[in-house]
């Protein structure tokens, strides 16, 4: 019988590749540190409620403080649904490096290769008295540009400016149609020679997504990403009874309890009917739960923990956990933010408007998720929380029986 079992260990090694991923394993760290540097704010009102997630090397605190809903008094957990805003890049960018992986494009592909329309842009030189001035674009617009903020766009088309009824990140227009109205508008520079935060660009990297897969890009996203890492309760169109359980938002005050705020501009009511569209500069709600499986997949070199392989390691490593931008131009990757050099203490992920952000350090397989949906006003508790944070990872843990590298048989 022992050799047996040793020979299907060894048979196991061998055929990693193919073979479904062991589960990651989980130690609480036993420690409260979120939860102590948060609660003054939270007792107080200022902080309605947040959740914050710590993860170093197998060992996670996990902090729900607070509520969801102040008025109802409805705790706020792990599986409430928030809308978390530009993290939606980061699904974007993953979308993106599967087909780099898979040899269907390359990020110095012309953009105009896949959407014909941006095969001849025009940059805005001036605008004054209601008369344009514009000069042809020189540099060839690339995929590159498109999806690290450098391709020269605004931050969203006209059709998507939250002052406009039914406009916002999800409303206004589909992808291919928000493609096609920033290719007739001037771009604001020279493309891939300086950087602007875009909404824009991330979506038209999008519609390249559609064309090459023949697929609406959120159904890609969902057969390729979502759904083999198991996040179910993420998706453009939260239904009623999710909505029921959301995180409300609230403006945050100086010393005083915080308000509730029933909706933002950029992101208006209803959220899940006909004039809400797919975008992927902004859009996805999703839960901490959720989000917790796509960082940690990130942070796993393309492995979720629940096994599924979404992206080859030297994928991660080589076009999402670094800068893609020239070096003069900052760090930005795919939809994420990244450093320009890699290196032990490198840390890459997104935030979100209403205040989420997750990022995580591969070398060290460490990860930071934090959760609430604020409409403005102060955050007085930020320096407490950045020392809790600072504390949980200099301790050293017991991670005991834990596997350093999730997802991963025989190394």
């Amino acid at each position: 019988m022992k050799v047996f079992t040793r020979f299907i260990v060894v048979l196991a090694v061998m055929m990693g590749a193919v073979l479904p991923m062991q589960a990651g394993k989980v130690k609480d760290s036993k420690t409260t540190y979120a939860r102590d540097a948060l609660l003054p704010y939270v007792e107080s009102g200022q902080l309605p409620g947040a959740i914050s997630v710590l993860y170093n090397n197998g060992v996670q605190e996990t902090c729900c403080i607070g509520y969801a809903d102040v008025a109802a008094k409805r705790r706020i957990k792990m599986d409430n649904i928030f809308m978390q805003c530009s993290q939606t890049k980061g699904f974007c960018g993953v979308t993106i490096a599967k087909l780099v992986e898979e040899g269907k494009i390359s990020l110095d592909d012309p953009v105009s290769k896949y959407l014909p329309e941006f095969s001849e842009l025009w940059v805005l030189d001036e605008d004054k008295d209601g008369v344009r001035k514009m000069h042809k674009a020189k540099n060839v617009l690339t995929i590159r540009m498109v999806m690290n903020h450098t391709g020269g766009f605004p931050f969203e088309i006209s059709a998507k400016q939250g002052n406009i009824k039914g406009g916002g990140w999800s409303g206004g227009a589909p992808l291919r149609q928000t493609a096609a109205i920033a290719a007739s508008s001037p771009l604001m520079f020279e493309p891939g020679t300086r950087e602007a935060y875009s909404n824009t660009g991330i979506d038209i990297g999008a519609a390249v997504v559609e064309v090459v897969t023949g697929m609406k890009w959120e159904q890609y996203l969902k057969q390729e990403v979502l759904d083999p890492l198991g996040m179910k309760s993420t998706w453009f169109w939260p239904t009623d009874r999710q909505l029921k359980n959301k995180i409300e938002l609230y403006e945050f005050k100086e010393n005083a309890p915080a308000v509730w705020v029933e909706q933002m501009a950029m992101q208006q009511k209803p959220y899940n009917d006909s004039h809400v569209f797919a975008s992927a500069g902004a859009g996805l709600w999703t839960t901490a739960a959720d989000q917790l499986k796509f960082y940690k997949m990130l942070m796993n070199l393309g492995v979720g923990d629940n096994g599924a392989r979404i992206l080859k390691e030297e994928t991660v490593k080589s076009i999402l956990a670094v800068s893609t931008r020239p070096e003069n131009l900052g760090g930005y990757s795919l939809g994420l933010t990244a450093p320009i050099v890699d290196s032990e203490d490198a840390w890459f992920g997104h935030g979100g408007a209403w205040g989420t952000h997750c990022t995580v350090n591969w070398h060290k397989k460490q990860l930071w998720l934090w959760v609430y949906q604020r409409a403005g006003g102060p955050t007085p508790w930020d320096p407490a929380l950045n020392e809790a944070v600072q504390k949980f990872f200099s301790e050293t843990l017991n991670n005991s029986g834990v596997d350093e590298y999730t997802g991963r048989i025989g190394e």
